[in-house]
Formats: C-alpha cells, structure tokens, sequence
C-alpha cells in the first residue's frame, strides 16, 4: 500500500485534537498507512529505569496517525493540497500540486 506522504514533508493536520495544525513528517510505516509528524499527537509513556536512563519516568512523544488524516502542504504555494502524479520530460513519475501544478519531489 503505497502512501502519498513521503518523510520530510511538511503536512497539516484535517482531523483529531491537533486540527490545523502543521508539522514535518518525521517517519512513514508504509504497511500501516500510519506516519509520525514532529510536534503532532503526543502522547505519555511510562518507561522502566535502563541504564540509558537510570531515573525512568514519564516521558512525551510523538505516536502514529493515519495518514488519511493529513494533506501536504505545497513548498511552492504555501497551501495544503492534494497529490496528483506528475511525469518529467526524462519519464520519471513525480509528485505534483493540484493547486499552483509545481513538482513537489526535491528532483
């Protein structure tokens, strides 16, 4: 199941607790359709002492979100859009925005 988001992307969220707001994709699991965002539902781990971390604790992180909730924003025009699959004069498939039709892809 192939995703539309790629890591690095910048992505704006549709639904859920962080409605609205922005953040770039941290990690993809492709066979999930799930993504992490930075700064986008955190959520409270409990975690053991270890010797990495001999206090242990409560710490904060960020946890997946299906990727059907969140559109990527345009690098070119600033806007939250949608994909459509471009293809350069050379044949290679790319990413392309609906709204101002510029390449997303870093090419």
């Amino acid at each position: 199941m192939g995703l539309f988001v790629k890591k690095n992307d910048r992505v704006k969220v549709l639904s859920g607790k962080d409605k609205g707001k922005e953040g770039k994709v941290l990690k993809v699991f492709p066979s999930t359709g799930k993504i992490i965002v930075e700064g986008i539902n955190y959520v409270k781990k409990h975690q053991r002492p270890t010797d990495k971390n001999p206090q242990g604790g409560i710490v904060r992180q960020e946890a997946p979100i299906y990727a059907s909730k969140v559109m990527v924003v345009c690098p070119s025009c600033g806007k939250p859009t949608r994909i459509r699959k471009g293809y350069l004069e050379d044949g290679r498939k790319v990413r392309v925005c609906r709204k101002c039709g510029e390449v997303i892809d870093n090419i």
